[in-house]
């Protein structure tokens, strides 16, 4: 594999450059807002390491994203891909084991069900399919099927996580749009994906932030 060979791959782009994409180059700014707000946020209340991981998988999802758009080749396609794929699975362990309150086994059998259906619908959808946004319907799903379950316990991570999923939704027909409306709007949607986006895991965040703490141990009564 030629890890330099440029990608064309949005409307905004006409040609290789660095700042051939600039508004989607530039909106990336959404996730480091986002990743920025979330470690003030965290540092007032004193968050666990694993919260500080979540919150760092955002800034570095906007440096990959910030790459991609700027380079536009083979290496800084995967330094995109890579960080999001980590901080979709991170963040579903995260709310299986902490807002569920589910067992290990159960967060592994969750991961291994999300990681199967995304493998389904890679094979099975077609070549350009949703210009590519098709890759996150499993993920979407996943938000909005925890989203029920924290509604149905009554769980107040729920708003979060509810109003992420539908923001996710609108945010997939920006990025499927691109190229379809590219003729009558050159400067494409797909800088309106990264925006969104930012709000999706500032949502996201905010919720491990407020509500993702360690159950407290319990502690055997002692015989008096």
């Amino acid at each position: 594999m030629d890890w330099f060979a440029p990608i064309d791959a949005y409307c905004e782009r006409l040609g290789p450059g660095l700042w051939a994409e600039p508004l989607n180059a530039l909106s990336n700014a959404a996730f480091f807002i986002a990743a920025l707000w979330a470690a003030r946020t965290a540092a007032r209340r004193g968050v666990e390491p694993v919260i500080w991981l979540l919150i760092a998988l955002v800034f570095v999802i906007g440096l990959g994203s910030l790459a991609f758009h700027t380079f536009a080749d083979q290496w800084s396609a995967l330094a995109d891909v890579l960080p999001i794929t980590l901080f979709i699975y991170g963040y579903l362990a995260f709310a299986l084991r902490r807002f569920l309150r589910l067992d290990w086994w159960k967060v592994g059998l969750g991961l291994g069900v999300l990681f199967l259906v995304t493998l389904a619908t890679e094979r099975i959808m077609p070549p350009g399919f949703m210009n590519g946004s098709g890759a996150y319907l499993p993920a979407l799903i996943a938000s909005v099927l925890v989203s029920i379950e924290l509604m149905r316990k009554g769980h107040p991570a729920q708003l979060n996580v509810s109003l992420a999923s539908t923001i996710l939704f609108v945010s997939l027909i920006f990025r499927t749009a691109d190229q379809i409306l590219c003729s009558m709007l050159p400067i494409g949607t797909h800088f309106v994906w990264h925006i969104l986006n930012g709000l999706v895991l500032a949502l996201y965040l905010e919720a491990a932030i407020r509500y993702g703490a360690r159950e407290p141990r319990k502690t055997s009564k002692q015989a008096p």
